[in-house]
């Protein structure tokens, strides 16, 4: 018997992670007997291969049953042309619920249009803020929560946020973070890749002289860096990259799977040879889920500013730097029971907190409902929402 129709929405690669649990958690339960028609929708916000594609294949998502194909462009081009498709797709598929995941333009284009369609709209990782509506992210966050019917918060300080914003509590389910969900289901898979393999297979063929001294390591840091504030101005992405080839890499070898948009405004801002000449740090190209979650299980610090990363890192015990001046994934840090810091890009931070970090044990920390089991919790909130 048809139980519901819902909708599925994915834009970017962290999409992915947290689709993944909530598909797998749809199909133990149309095993029950009754069933929810899924459809999965794929913005393509990510549409080369290694920031899209091979994630799909290593996280056992199926393909998309509808791609919007959007591509590139400004926050307004997505959003609208995600918009004007997506409205289509509405009409023709009749859900019950739209199910968006994250803080992505997707996210954003499609909460919108499920009001519009008056479709009920769950977002899940609701409540997460920033406090800094410079962030596209944030003011995605902001418009998704307001206008969906159901709000899923990966933890009680998210919750704290929405009932100050004057959200109702009966429209509010503590889940926990999905993103561990997809965590724990992949862990084993993950321990049995070859951390030189991962090397080898993802180097940029520039940094290739390399890969026989970082075969033979022992310790390693991991970097990762993308934002626009990071990496879009040379007078803080040249001050960084020089702390990173000068002081943090003389201290533990780096590896750094970099993002193409990172990789362009290096090149750009004449900084490759300053990368390649340091025999410390080396350049992957985008890596996949399972080989980052390798990486990152053996990495004795973790550089980054992607909020997953942060969340990944306090699970598996790996002490890292958060490279902004906020995030909305307060929860992962040393003051709330975490084990990251605060560091911004200013260079006397990086210094201060990366000395401290490097004379740190690994150490998990779990936050609550951080379990593996938030897709069923999420699944069971939607089945019982009666309104």
């Amino acid at each position: 018997m048809l139980e519901m129709k819902i909708i599925s929405v994915v834009g970017a690669r962290p999409n992915f992670m947290k689709i993944a649990p909530f598909i797998r958690a749809i199909n133990k339960y149309n095993k029950s007997g009754n069933l929810i028609d899924h459809v999965l929708v794929h913005t393509g916000q990510h549409y080369d291969y290694r920031m899209s594609e091979k994630f799909f294949t290593e996280l056992g998502i199926p393909e998309p049953d509808i791609n919007l194909e959007i591509g590139s462009g400004s926050h307004a081009e997505q959003v609208g042309n995600t918009m004007i498709k997506f409205e289509k797709v509405i009409r023709e598929e009749k859900p019950d619920w739209i199910v968006v995941v994250g803080d992505v333009n997707a996210t954003l284009a499609c909460s919108v249009t499920a009001k519009k369609e008056c479709v009920k709209c769950c977002h899940i990782e609701a409540g997460l803020r920033s406090w800094d509506n410079s962030m596209p992210e944030e003011i995605n966050r902001l418009v998704t929560d307001r206008l969906s019917d159901l709000l899923l918060t990966p933890d009680r300080l998210s919750m704290e946020n929405l009932i100050n914003e004057g959200e109702k509590k009966a429209n509010m389910v503590f889940v926990g973070n999905i993103m561990i969900d997809t965590l724990e289901y992949n862990r084993d898979k993950a321990k049995k890749l070859d951390c030189n393999d991962i090397l080898a297979k993802n180097v940029l063929k520039s940094n290739e002289k390399k890969l026989d001294s970082f075969c033979s390591m022992k310790d390693y840091g991991l970097l990762t860096m993308h934002r626009p504030s990071n990496v879009d101005r040379k007078e803080i992405l040249g001050p960084m990259i020089k702390w990173f080839t000068e002081e943090a890499s003389s201290e533990i070898p780096v590896i750094w799977p970099i993002h193409p948009r990172t990789l362009k405004q290096v090149e750009t801002f004449g900084l490759t040879q300053t990368l390649e000449n340091c025999d410390n740090i080396i350049l992957l190209y985008p890596i996949g889920y399972l080989e980052l979650l390798k990486l990152n299980m053996h990495s004795r610090i973790m550089l980054t500013d992607s909020g997953g990363l942060q969340e990944e890192c306090c699970v598996l015990g790996t002490p890292f730097l958060t490279l902004r001046w906020n995030t909305e994934r307060p929860i992962t840090l040393i003051e709330h029971g975490g084990v990251g810091y605060l560091v911004g890009n200013n260079i006397d931070n990086l210094r201060r907190d990366f000395n401290k970090v490097m004379n740190e044990d690994r150490n998990s920390e779990r936050p609550e409902l951080w379990d593996g089991n938030t897709a069923e919790r999420a699944l069971e909130a939607i089945l019982s929402f009666d309104k």
